[in-house]
C-alpha cells in the first residue's frame, strides 16, 4: 500500500536524487535515490510495483513511481533511525518476517516452474480423455404455492392450454415472466426432487406435481442433450491452479524432508506462546 507522504527533515536524514538519465541508458541498476549510503534502484520499484494490489495497478504510471519511490525513501530513513538497538521481540519478528519471505519464493518458483504446456495437456487429458459426456436438461417450470393448484395447472394443460403462457400467469418463480424457461441445466444444479422428475420425463412431457422447498411445480421437458467436454483453454486457469496446488504440497513435503530436523523432547507447556514477558 502506499502511505502519504511523511514530512522527513534534519540533520540525519542525507536524500540525493539521482541525476535524470536516458530511457535507453535505464536498468534495473539505475539509482533513482540515495537516502544516507543505501541507493533505491528502479528494479527495487518495478519489484514493489509488481506486489501492490490490483485496485493499485490501475494507478498511472506517474503515480505509482512516485509514490513507491517517496515510500521508499520515507521506508530507508526511518530503518536508518532504528539502527541496530533492537528489542528481542523486534529482532524474532524481523527473523519470521525473513523466514517466510524466502520460503513464498521457494513455493512460488516451484509453482511457475510446474505449470508447462505438457503439464496443463496431461492434466486436461487425465480430467476428460475417458470421462463419459453427462446430459443436459432443458426445461420450464410453474411454481404455486399449493398441490391442488399444480393439479388444477395440469388439468389446464392437458386441456390444450400453453404452458408458457400459464406460467407467465401463475408462476411465483423468478423465471415466471419467462414462461418459466430455466435454460440448460445439468445434474446438481437443481433440488434433488426436481432433478429426479426432470430425468424421469421424457422429452415434451409435463410432470405430476413435484413438491420442493420451494413449492409445487409442475415442470415440462423440452430436450435434453450431451454436454460437450470444455476445451482445454476453458480450463486453463482451474488447472493451473490445480497443478500449483500439487506442486507446493509436493516442494513442502521434498525439502521438508531433505533437511534433518530434530524436535525438542522436552515437556513444553503450549501455553507459553501466549506469555510476551519471556521476551523481556
Amino acid at each position: 500500500m502506499i502511505t502519504p507522504r511523511l514530512s522527513l527533515s534534519g540533520a540525519g536524514l542525507v536524500l540525493a536524487l539521482a541525476l535524470p538519465v536516458h530511457a535507453q541508458d535505464t536498468t534495473a541498476d539505475t539509482v533513482l535515490a540515495t537516502v544516507g549510503n543505501v541507493d533505491i534502484t528502479l528494479g527495487n520499484v518495478i519489484v514493489a510495483t509488481s506486489n501492490l494490489p490490483d485496485q493499485y495497478q490501475q494507478l498511472p504510471d506517474d503515480v505509482l513511481f512516485n509514490g513507491i519511490l517517496d515510500q521508499m525513501i520515507q521506508q530507508e530513513a526511518l530503518s536508518q533511525a532504528l539502527g541496530d538497538d533492537l528489542s528481542r521481540s523486534d529482532r524474532l519478528g524481523i527473523e519470521n518476517e525473513l523466514r517466510a519471505l524466502r520460503a513464498a519464493i521457494v513455493l512460488q518458483g516451484a509453482a511457475e516452474a510446474a505449470v508447462t504446456d505438457e503439464a496443463l495437456q496431461e492434466a486436461y487429458d487425465a480430467r476428460f480423455a475417458d470421462a463419459t459426456p453427462a446430459t443436459e436438461y432443458n426445461a420450464n417450470h410453474i411454481l404455486v404455492e399449493t398441490e391442488d393448484e399444480a393439479k388444477a395447472l395440469i388439468a389446464e394443460l392437458e386441456g390444450g392450454a400453453d404452458f408458457e403462457t400459464l406460467a407467465k400467469e401463475h408462476s411465483t418463480g423468478p423465471s415466471g415472466p419467462n414462461g418459466g424457461a430455466l435454460g440448460w441445466f445439468g445434474l446438481g444444479m437443481m433440488v434433488p426432487e426436481f432433478e429426479q422428475a426432470v430425468v424421469a420425463l421424457e422429452p415434451g412431457a409435463i410432470s405430476g406435481p413435484v413438491q420442493t422447498q420451494f413449492g409445487w411445480h409442475v415442470i415440462k421437458l423440452n430436450e435434453t442433450r450431451l454436454a460437450e467436454a470444455p476445451t482445454l483453454e476453458q480450463m486453463r486457469e482451474e488447472l493451473t491452479n490445480e497443478i500449483q496446488e500439487t506442486a507446493v504440497r509436493e516442494a513442502i513435503d521434498s525439502l521438508t524432508g531433505a533437511v534433518e530436523v530434530v524436535r525438542n523432547e522436552a515437556d513444553i507447556d503450549p501455553a507459553l506462546i501466549r506469555q510476551g514477558n519471556l521476551l523481556d
